[in-house]
């Protein structure tokens, strides 16, 4: 969909933004890679180059040990790699962690309209409230969802839907944002719009999943609402 599909009348009505976290708020990147890389040499593995592990991260920190145990099968081994993992992230989450540019100035500027901003990520939500706190943007933001929130992850609904039931909102009201083709499956399973970011982790496979729109920063998309 085109800038142009999105009318001023969209803009006003929408009332709750829904963001994703990695990728689209936070540059978690290499914190992510290098915790990978040390729970493979607890378990005698040598370490991955960093643009690989990048690749595995997305559908939530299971999934990320699991491919990053070079797609093991080994249950056991992935519980006891993931302990590790959430343990040593823990400490290390903020190490290198940044928000994106123009991440900050866009949320305030969305808070100030009187917008509701939420996230909804597959990352453990502990996790993602310290991060958002370690930066300075919890206070934004009325609900964080995670990964282990709900039974299912996103691309599955619940999250959305749950936010719309927690915030009285319609579906035609609310907007996800975020970086990646699961932001945009989850959109549309949930029957919501979606924009995408140009600069986050899954960016590029949003050519094969185009969101309704797409922005360079945050600030852009504030804009597009106040205008």
């Amino acid at each position: 969909m085109s800038r142009d599909a999105l009318t001023p009348e969209f803009w006003r009505g929408v009332q709750v933004f829904i963001f994703d976290l990695d990728g689209t708020l936070i540059d978690s990147k290499l914190d992510l890679a290098l915790s990978v890389n040390a729970t493979r040499e607890k378990f005698g593995r040598p370490p991955l180059p960093h643009e690989q592990v990048f690749g595995y991260i997305g559908d939530g920190a299971p999934m990320l040990v699991r491919r990053a145990l070079d797609h093991t099968a080994d249950d056991t081994l992935v519980a006891d790699a993931l302990q590790f993992f959430l343990g040593y992230y823990r400490e290390h989450m903020l190490d290198n962690t940044v928000l994106y540019p123009g991440v900050r100035e866009g949320i305030e500027q969305l808070a100030a309209g009187g917008r509701t901003l939420t996230v909804l990520t597959n990352k453990p939500e502990r996790f993602s409230r310290l991060i958002l706190e370690g930066l300075g943007l919890a206070a934004h933001f009325r609900l964080v969802y995670g990964g282990n929130t709900f039974e299912r992850k996103k691309p599955d609904p619940v999250g959305v839907e749950a936010t719309l039931r927690e915030t009285g909102t319609a579906k035609e009201q609310a907007l996800v944002v975020g970086d990646s083709e699961i932001d945009v499956q989850t959109a549309r399973n949930a029957g919501v719009r979606v924009v995408g970011v140009s600069y986050g982790l899954g960016s590029e496979r949003l050519r094969d999943h185009p969101p309704d729109l797409m922005v360079d920063t945050l600030t852009e998309l504030a804009a597009l609402v106040r205008g």
